[in-house]
């Protein structure tokens, strides 16, 4: 199953992708679950299929995507999570996940640009799966950790690298607007299953500039969830983005900023394919 939050003729709305359409659940149970979050948190997901024949549909084409899940009560960003990225960062190995916090204004969707801001040139691009929470929890073990879990889809970390390299905190660099890329929709796990084997793959322009597979992982998502629910109690609707590659813009000699009139693409097997353009900030 996969669902997407998207807007149509000014109106939000979330709902149902089958196909090249999309039942627009949010037309008929937005009284109740106004959004897709308060679906997940509802735990309605295994009765939307039933409610979909019901619903509005829409063309993919007639939509704007938004990000997959647009509010968040927050976002958790696994660092240096692959050893070829921790390799070209210079960084020490560590014994826990390196985790550092995206703000909800700071995404943007699916086909929408990706927006370079107007204080630097040193934006940098970061495939990546990103987890969605699907049951609230404190102190998950490893063993139960996917079963709080609501679906998947691809996230694109953008990075603005100067201002991320200001000091040793990332956050400045993480939350400018419209730079984290989310979507195009979340996808249930029992649609992705297995996760090791997949592939994630980031191109630029059609040239390939990341690729990985999952179990690449020096953090895996059991332990990532672990981790972050010792620390904080995660509520139906965050947000894990688990790492990116090696590869990155910053580390490429020389470097490969992205600029505007780029296309961006993240591409993870059996969750979905992530395109973005780049604009400058108007």
């Amino acid at each position: 199953m996969k669902l997407a939050t998207f807007r149509l003729n000014g109106k939000t709305s979330w709902g149902l992708v089958e196909d090249d359409t999309v039942a627009d659940l949010g037309a008929i149970l937005g009284g109740r679950l106004p959004d897709l979050k308060s679906a997940i948190a509802a735990g309605a997901l295994p009765d939307l299929p039933g409610e979909a024949p019901r619903a509005p549909r829409h063309a993919l084409s007639a939509v704007e995507w938004l990000p997959v899940i647009p509010n968040p009560d927050k976002i958790l960003c696994v660092g240096l999570n692959y050893e070829n990225h921790r390799k070209e960062t210079g960084r020490s190995e560590v014994e826990n996940p390196t985790i550092f916090a995206r703000y909800a204004n700071s995404q943007t969707g699916h086909r929408a640009n990706i927006i370079r801001p107007r204080v630097s040139t040193d934006l940098d691009y970061e495939g990546e799966l990103a987890v969605i929470i699907g049951r609230p929890g404190r102190y998950i073990t490893r063993s139960d950790a996917f079963a709080h879990i609501a679906g998947y889809a691809c996230y694109n970390d953008g990075s603005v690298r100067d201002w991320q390299r200001h000091t040793h905190q990332f956050t400045p660099g993480k939350n400018f607007p419209d730079t984290g890329a989310f979507g195009p929709w979340l996808v249930t796990p029992d649609e992705v299953g297995a996760l090791d084997k997949l592939r994630l793959q980031t191109r630029v322009n059609g040239e390939v500039v990341q690729s990985a597979l999952i179990e690449e992982m020096l953090f895996d998502i059991p332990r990532q969830i672990e981790y972050c629910s010792a620390f904080t109690r995660l509520e139906p609707g965050d947000v894990i983005a688990t790492g990116t590659p090696g590869g990155v813009g910053a580390k490429r000699t020389p470097p490969l900023w992205l600029k505007p009139g780029d296309t961006v693409e993240v591409e993870i097997d059996k969750v979905g394919l992530l395109i973005n353009g780049v604009a400058d900030e108007s």
